[in-house]
């Protein structure tokens, strides 16, 4: 008859160490993004990584600059983007404070004008989904180093059927914390992907059509045809799909890809 006693008491300690973990206390975090003369930045987009829980359907800030949030102490990974400013990445700690803590980031002025330069036939694809996730560049060597996929599309320009080999780009912007599957929902429905090629062409994505659980069809990022790597003018990246009945959002050179949302 000791062995339920001991099952039972077993589970008791355990539901006990839930509960409590469940109810450890909070800090009130208020966060606070700005320009660098210390005027608000509203409608600043962040991202934490590990996220809050419960997560806020929106996530950026109200009209005087903040975004107010209920976090568990310790470290956490913040990124911010606001429109006409550079992208941030930071870590930050998270204190005991049941009075409340105030964390405060202070983006830098784009340059007026800016814009990408890219050579042709760029030599790395950069990847950009903040603030989901910091830039990643991948190499040639990278991209072919992770899992392929095949697909076929037809040419109407040459007549000729193609097969192409890449990496999905829902893997890709997968690997960048991107809000798919089960996450794309709510506000994130809005966010889209711009592809760039090398001279400047560009073709625009919802990100519902990337995600293979919203849409058919294959988006690749390709680095062979009919089994042979892409020749310079086409490569060594291109951005392949499959549904479309012109391959007129077909990127050649392709040399960034972006995950954006709307403001």
């Amino acid at each position: 008859m000791r062995a339920p006693k001991n099952r039972l008491a077993f589970f008791t300690v355990c539901l006990i160490a839930t509960l409590a973990a469940a109810q450890e206390p909070k800090t009130p975090v208020n966060i606070v993004v700005t320009d660098p003369s210390g005027t608000v930045i509203p409608h600043a987009q962040l991202r934490l990584v590990p996220a809050p829980n419960p997560l806020p359907s929106v996530m950026e800030t109200d009209a005087k600059g903040k975004l107010r949030l209920d976090l568990l102490p310790g470290g956490y990974a913040l990124f911010v983007n606001g429109s006409g400013f550079k992208r941030s990445a930071t870590h930050v700690t998270v204190q005991h404070a049941t009075e409340g803590q105030t964390i405060t980031v202070s983006l830098l002025i784009a340059p007026a004008g800016s814009h990408a330069v890219y050579p042709s036939g760029g030599s790395t694809l950069l990847l950009s989904a903040l603030p989901y996730h910091e830039d990643i560049s991948l190499t040639a060597a990278d991209l072919k180093a992770l899992p392929h996929v095949s697909a076929g599309i037809h040419n109407p320009h040459t007549n000729a059927d193609e097969s192409y080999s890449g990496v999905r780009l829902s893997d890709l912007l997968a690997k960048m914390d991107a809000p798919l599957g089960t996450e794309l929902h709510g506000f994130a429905l809005a966010s889209y992907v711009v592809a760039t090629g090398s001279d400047g062409y560009q073709a625009v994505f919802s990100l519902a059509e990337v995600d293979p659980s919203f849409h058919p069809g294959e988006i690749l990022v390709a680095d062979t045809m009919n089994g042979a790597p892409l020749d310079a003018t086409t490569g060594p990246f291109r951005l392949v799909v499959t549904e479309d009945k012109r391959p007129a959002r077909s990127v050649r050179n392709l040399v960034e890809i972006e995950l954006k949302s709307a403001d």
